[in-house]
């Protein structure tokens, strides 16, 4: 019994691990491997959650282990992401900032944090998000490596230039860095990935939403997830506002 209680906590430590190992890498600039490791970890945070309810074993202890381990895969691995393409725009671009401008990019992480500390005290996050998930937010900011490493560029979306100087681009990237440190603890309700039931009628909106993501993923690769994150906005608004109508009615 005290063996099946610690499963699901031994999966989100596989989490945690991930983004230390994650981190690791990305200072020793193999981005792809720090790429990989952030996709196993998501892999791992949205099981941890599926393996608690499978063996029901939900506890106290499990959530706060999970929000230590999401602060460092998806708030400090982040940060050092957008930290690391921070130095490499001051060496693209001759805009002539100061030497300390990379370090706007641990925004990420003291937001990240604050939105974790906020969805464990907030009753109202139990079958809905409000503000952006750290795993979202993570997934946006590593897509942005690939493009910055000019790897797997789409061949329906040969816009290889065209992005690498978007990603590098410091207004960019500090725009990108606020504006995403914004959503994490904005009071913006999103739809979670959690399945109660795999009946039609109760996850229409995620199953829509799951299609549409993974066509736009296999179509454009890495380049469609910022996208998929802005329809995921989307879904969740249009939800939010059937909701209200259907509470009216």
């Amino acid at each position: 019994m005290k063996i099946k209680a610690h499963i699901a906590n031994f999966v989100t430590s596989l989490n945690l691990l991930c983004g230390c190992i994650a981190i690791y890498y990305l200072y020793h600039n193999e981005f792809m491997i720090g790429v990989y490791l952030i996709l196993a970890a998501a892999v791992f945070d949205f099981a941890d959650g599926f393996v608690a309810r499978l063996l029901h074993v939900k506890s106290e202890m499990g959530k706060q282990l999970d929000s230590l381990a999401d602060v460092v895969s998806f708030g400090v691995a982040p940060g050092v992401v957008m930290f690391q393409l921070l130095t490499l725009s001051l060496k693209v671009w001759d805009f002539n900032l100061p030497s300390y401008t990379p370090f706007i990019a641990f925004i990420i992480p003291i937001f990240s944090a604050l939105r974790l500390a906020k969805f464990n005290i907030d009753e109202r996050q139990t079958d809905h998000f409000i503000g952006l998930p750290t795993p979202a937010n993570a997934l946006v900011i590593f897509s942005f490596l690939p493009m910055a490493s000019r790897q797997f560029e789409s061949p329906l979306f040969p816009w290889g230039d065209f992005m690498y100087h978007l990603v590098t681009h410091p207004a960019v990237l500090i725009a990108a860095t606020l504006s995403l440190s914004y959503l994490l603890v904005s009071n913006l309700p999103l739809f979670a990935m959690k399945f109660k039931s795999f009946r039609w009628n109760d996850n229409k909106i995620r199953y829509i939403f799951i299609f549409i993501a993974l066509v736009l993923i296999l179509l454009f690769y890495f380049v469609a997830i910022p996208f998929v994150i802005i329809l995921y906005i989307a879904f969740s608004l249009i939800e939010n506002n059937n909701n209200h109508k259907h509470q009216e009615s």
